[in-house]
Formats: C-alpha cells, sequence, structure tokens
C-alpha cells in the first residue's frame, strides 16, 4: 500500500436519537487492549473536536436536530479527511453515528474534486431521508440524501422553517458545492430497514441494493464483483460501514438501531476486503457501535475491531 493510515476519530453523537454512540470509538479501543492488540499505537491519529454538548440544547427543529452543530462537525470532519487524502494518507474514520459520513464524503470529493466518487454503504438503513419527508428528525438518517443533493421533495411531509433549510442547504454544500456522488455510483449491500419515502427514492434513483438473502444466495463474490463492475467508471471509492448492517440477533444490540436478519461480521470482512483489493477503495469507515446498549459486554465493539483489524490488514499489503 502507497498510503500510510491514519485513524480519525470522531466521536460524535450529535445526529443520532439515542445516545452513546460518542462513547463507540473508546469501547472499540478497550476491545483492541482486551485483545492484547497494540493496533492503536500502529498508525497516526487525528481526534476531531466535538459538539456533543449540544444534546443539552432544546431542540430548535424537530425535522433535523441540531442542524447547526451538525453542519459544524460534518465540516470537521470533512476538513481532517480532505487534508489526510491530500498529505497522502488513507484515513480510516471510526465514527459514532452515521451523519458523519456526510462530512466524510465531502472531505473525499473536496480532495479529488474532478474525479468520480463511488459510495458502497453497508447498512441497515438507507439513509435516504431529508427534513422534509423524516419521521425522526435524526440526521444520521440523513447523510445520503445530502451527499446526494435531492430532498426527495415529491414525498414532503414536514414544513420546514427557514433556518433549517439554510442549515440543511449548508449542509449539501461542506467541501464544494453541490452533490458529492451521483445516485448510480451508490450501492447498497445490507439494508432492509426503510420507510416509504426512501423506497420511493432508491425505486426512483435506481440504487442498487444487494440484501443479506441475495448474497448469500448468489453468492458473496458475484455480488461484489457485479457491485464493482457497476461502478468501474468511478475513479476513488469510499466504504461506510454501519455496525447494524450486521444481525442484531446474533452479534449485538450495542447499536443505535439494530435490526435482526442481516450480515455476521465474516460477510462483512469478505465485502470489504474485496471492494479494497479493487484497489480503488481511499477511505473506510466504521460507525455507530454503541456500548450503552450492549447486553452481551461490549460485544459490538469487540466484532467492530475484528472486522477493523481484518481489513486492515488487506490494506497494508502490498501493491503488485
Amino acid at each position: 500500500m502507497e498510503k500510510a493510515i491514519k485513524i480519525i476519530k470522531n466521536r460524535s453523537d450529535i445526529g443520532a436519537g439515542t445516545r452513546g454512540s460518542d462513547m463507540g470509538i473508546d469501547a472499540i479501543e478497550i476491545a483492541a487492549i482486551n485483545k492484547n492488540s497494540d493496533y492503536f499505537n500502529e498508525y497516526e491519529f487525528e481526534d476531531v473536536k466535538t459538539h456533543n454538548e449540544s444534546i443539552y440544547d432544546k431542540y430548535r427543529s424537530s425535522v433535523a436536530k441540531r442542524i447547526e452543530h451538525v453542519v459544524e462537525q460534518c465540516t470537521r470532519v470533512n476538513n481532517a479527511v480532505k487534508n489526510s487524502l491530500t498529505n497522502n494518507y488513507f484515513p480510516l474514520v471510526l465514527s459514532g453515528d452515521h451523519s458523519s459520513a456526510l462530512g466524510t464524503i465531502s472531505g473525499i470529493k473536496a480532495a479529488y474534486p474532478d474525479q468520480t466518487v463511488g459510495v458502497i454503504w453497508i447498512d441497515a438503513h438507507a439513509d435516504l431521508h431529508s427534513p422534509y419527508t423524516t419521521p425522526s428528525g435524526n440526521i444520521h438518517g440523513m447523510p445520503l440524501a445530502a451527499a446526494l443533493g435531492d430532498d426527495n421533495l415529491d414525498c414532503q411531509v414536514n414544513d420546514v422553517a427557514k433556518d433549517t433549510q439554510e442549515h440543511w442547504d449548508e449542509m449539501k454544500n461542506i467541501g464544494i458545492d453541490g452533490a458529492k456522488v451521483l445516485a448510480e455510483n451508490l450501492i447498497y449491500f445490507g439494508v432492509r430497514d426503510t420507510e416509504e419515502a426512501e423506497d420511493k427514492q432508491i425505486e426512483k434513483l435506481q440504487i442498487r441494493n444487494y440484501k443479506v438473502d441475495e448474497v448469500r444466495y448468489r453468492g458473496l463474490e458475484i455480488c461484489v464483483e457485479e457491485a464493482l463492475a457497476k461502478l468501474s467508471h468511478c475513479d476513488v471509492l469510499y466504504v461506510s460501514f454501519d455496525v447494524d448492517s450486521m444481525d442484531c440477533d446474533l452479534i449485538s444490540f450495542g447499536t443505535g438501531t439494530p435490526v435482526s436478519r442481516g450480515f455476521d461480521q465474516y460477510e462483512i470482512i469478505d465485502i470489504i476486503n474485496q471492494i479494497i483489493e479493487s484497489k480503488k477503495v481511499v477511505c473506510i469507515e466504521v460507525v455507530e457501535v454503541n456500548p450503552l446498549l450492549d447486553t452481551k459486554g461490549n460485544k459490538m465493539a469487540e466484532t467492530a475491531f475484528q472486522v477493523l483489524e481484518a481489513i486492515t490488514a488487506t490494506l497494508v499489503l502490498p501493491i503488485e
């Protein structure tokens, strides 16, 4: 591998509906310590400043909670990712809630403004809501809508105040103005818990979703090959791994929005490793470990670290 890994630690959970994912990175580090692993001493790292104290603010917007602070946080992540890439590092981003992915994608696009970015989103959720469609107001369900620059106004159910609209426009223009990724360059793995507005978006935008059953029936390697072929025109790839893509009954409920019938950790490792072998991946992100919700001790963080170690081993293999 030509680039040195830099671990970007973003302990922010203000985009989530449940507190605790801000502790996910520390839980993963504890899992490494308990495994007698020196992993977190082997790579340079950067701690991104957070705004977690904003959870004590009264909600100004019920359709985009704490959006002004999420904008600020995503901008910080954008800057960290862009700077890492322009300084020839491979940013391995560990985040709390998934709203951070908008910052990560923006940072990638800002570092490669003239290149086509492909996104592989491994998640139980589509994260395609906007303030106009959200049933919860939690921004961790909106990063892809912002990255695509598509508000899905056809499915609007919420009235959005002017100041919230302005902050949402800021979100969509972090890094560089406009959309960071095209719908045709976004592929899902494992999405299985969506709302009607998202289903209509997926259908309208023709976003490919490799569901768990399909991957197992057709074969993981075949599905990933097909996905990479669809993204073959992309110059760079970003992989976003939400731990709720894994089966909560099998692994752990230690994540904000657990969903049954997901992947196991070995399938996740195989999916990501095969994508890495395309040699186009420039950034990987791991999100949504919440130790406060884990009923099996630190099981989710331990499993996330198992995945992290395995994919890092593939990343550091020399390029032939």
